[in-house]
């Protein structure tokens, strides 16, 4: 609470806003839903800011009927003094001018979230138009704005005791593909939010559902109690979670771990409340400090013998869930979506930390510390298990092609860049596939059945599944702890499966198969899933094909009254090599989804649902969705 002064000379100008509307997907990654979610992401930042700084306690978000956004918080309310440089009010010049805020040296803020400072001014000249209330110094200011410029003058409007800053908006028709917000996608966020600010009350209000729909996100337990959201779908291997906290000159740290009976990994950093999906230097320091202290504490106790090798990384991890969450003034942010954290000192800061912090809950807690030691050696019994079998994909992945696997009907080509690798279901689809595909570029890898859910199998029995094994040589890459992208075949993976209930599950099983030991083929753009037409329409000789029941009713309509043939295609073996090469495999024709992975931890949460043991969160997830769904084979 010091330093608490937040006046107009605390805002910084760097240059101007033409730019955004001009390309508002470098400001906003997309002018599809991802980046009209995102204004609203910044706005609230804005406000989250506020509450790192200790003046924020409330965040409220409102989607109104015609699709304006309304977000209230009872911060200081952005200055509304004169900046003498450019004789404009300081919220003016923040919502108008670019990399303009108290975030640039001022004593406004220690630490800030968000684009860095582009934030506000950049959904302000995105929108149609912009209405912002202050409320500071005992009065309510107002201002609106179009299209990013100033409409009408900062003005008194009346009186209010409580600080604080409305902004209601409505996106801009002309630069976004839709104006349809999702209350799912934004309720993610905003819970993410209120886990990560420890008793910030953060609510979400969708007014077009009738009746309104209000959701409310506050956690007394912060990212301990996001760790056991997140372990809620699995079995708890240690009721009691690990948390630790420190503060020091490179900044403030949170920890929060527990692990399950599972063997999958599943830790998540943040960096000023940003998902640092690509890890970085705090998460290298956690993960050091981690398989260090386990291996200290094991042999201490003398439960890994003298002759036994050191657990791994790999072993220390397995079943693990945490949030590594790290505060500091001057974050630097690398990769190519600069969600890497790259503070050389962070590193350090966090390792000893953690070495410290976990070596005492472990000699505290000798129950838990024996139940999660006894975890990790089982892991590494299993990776020794594993590691033949690994081994042998490896080597077959780096002989000619005449090691691949014998079902793999490859391409000619070898630039991976040019080539594709089809992941078809069933032999039957599998032949029609390599008869109508472009031997040039389009390989053809037919799956017999449902392969292995790997969320339930640890390494070396996934390893033991011929179609596991057959996929991992195909592609080059690897697995696990040896994945090396760089290997890759193929940078288009296509899954082809049925549009029917059996080809979903197949399909959701290889997606977890990626997500859980190739996320990295998914954050590169490489996997897509083909779409292939729900039926066929033949009228006077005319062949028509429609991807969903809507194209149908469409066609059908234009041919009203005249006679028509109607085929739904209950799988791909239905079609002959030429229909599925002009509607699935043509690059010239054909319709392709490519899988992406917007937040790692919904995504965890999601496959641990659906793919998990527990059938209770299951059962529950089918039962909120199932209004959703429009089509379904039985």
């Amino acid at each position: 609470m010091k330093n608490s002064a937040y006046t107009a000379k605390d805002i910084t100008v760097l240059e101007g806003l033409e730019a955004v509307r001009r390309r508002p997907g470098m400001y906003v990654g997309s002018t599809g839903p991802r980046g009209l979610h995102h204004l609203v992401y910044e706005v609230v930042d804005n406000s989250i800011d506020e509450a790192l700084a200790g003046f924020c306690k409330q965040i409220d978000v409102v989607i109104k009927k015609d699709n304006t956004v309304t977000v209230v918080d009872d911060g200081r309310g952005i200055p509304v003094d004169i900046m003498p440089k450019y004789k404009k009010p300081a919220v003016e010049v923040v919502m108008t001018m670019l990399h303009a805020g108290g975030k640039f040296g001022g004593e406004g803020y220690k630490v800030s979230g968000g684009l860095h400072g582009v934030g506000v001014s950049v959904v302000n000249a995105l929108s149609e138009w912009l209405e912002i209330e202050v409320r500071r110094d005992g009065r309510v200011y107002r201002q609106r704005y179009d299209r990013g410029k100033t409409v009408s003058k900062l003005e008194v409007v009346g009186e209010s005791k409580k600080p604080g800053t409305t902004i209601t908006f409505l996106p801009d028709r002309a630069v976004f593909e839709t104006l349809d917000f999702s209350m799912e996608i934004l309720a993610q966020r905003m819970r993410e939010m209120a886990f990560l600010n420890r008793d910030l009350k953060i609510t979400l209000t969708d007014e077009r559902a009738e009746p309104a729909e209000k959701l409310v996100y506050q956690y007394k337990g912060g990212i301990v109690d996001f760790v056991r959201h997140l372990n809620s779908t699995k079995e708890q291997l240690h009721r009691k979670a690990v948390y630790f906290a420190s503060a020091g000159d490179p900044g403030e740290l949170e920890v929060a771990l527990q692990y399950n009976t599972g063997y999958t990994e599943a830790v998540f950093t943040f960096a000023n409340n940003i998902n640092t999906h690509e890890g970085g230097t705090h998460l290298s320091g956690f993960k050091a400090a981690l398989t260090r202290t386990i291996n200290d504490y094991a042999r201490s106790k003398g439960l890994l013998k003298e002759k036994e090798e050191n657990l791994s990384g790999e072993d220390a991890r397995e079943g693990l869930t945490a949030i590594i969450s790290v505060k500091l003034r001057e974050p630097q942010f690398e990769g190519q979506t600069k969600t890497k954290l790259g503070n050389t000192e962070i590193r350090g800061f966090v390792e000893s930390t953690t070495n410290t912090k976990l070596a005492e809950f472990l000699e505290e807690n000798p129950k838990e510390a024996r139940q999660i030691v006894n975890k990790v050696i089982q892991a590494a019994r299993a990776r020794q298990a594993a590691r033949k079998a690994r081994e042998l994909t490896r080597r077959k992945s780096l002989l000619e092609s005449t090691s691949l696997p014998g079902k793999l009907a490859d391409c000619s080509m070898n630039d991976p860049a040019l080539t594709e690798l089809y992941l078809v279901e069933g032999d039957s689809a599998g032949g029609s596939a390599k008869q109508a595909r472009d031997r040039g570029f389009q390989a053809i890898l037919p799956l017999r059945g449902k392969i292995l859910n790997v969320e339930k199998a640890r390494l070396n029995k996934i390893l033991q599944s011929e179609e596991i094994q057959a996929m991992v040589t195909a592609l080059g890459t690897g697995i696990g702890e040896e994945f090396d992208l760089e290997q890759a075949r193929y940078h288009k993976i296509i899954l082809m499966t049925d549009a029917d209930v059996d080809g979903s599950h197949i399909r959701t099983l290889i997606l977890t198969f990626f997500y859980r030991y190739m996320h990295e083929m998914i954050e590169a753009g490489y996997v897509y899933i083909a779409q292939p037409p729900l039926f066929k329409i033949s009228h006077d000789k005319q062949t028509i094909y429609a991807y969903k029941e809507r194209e149908l009713e469409e066609v059908l309509k234009k041919l009203d009254g005249k006679p028509v043939g109607i085929q739904r295609y209950k799988g791909l073996g239905e079609m002959n090599p030429e229909q599925l090469w002009e509607t699935t495999m043509d690059p010239e024709l054909r319709t392709l989804m490519r899988v992406t992975m917007e937040d790692a931890t919904v995504a965890d949460e999601i496959f641990s649902v659906l793919m998990g043991d527990k059938v209770e969160p299951r059962r529950d997830f089918i039962q909120r969705h199932a209004k959703d769904v429009r089509f379904l084979d039985i």
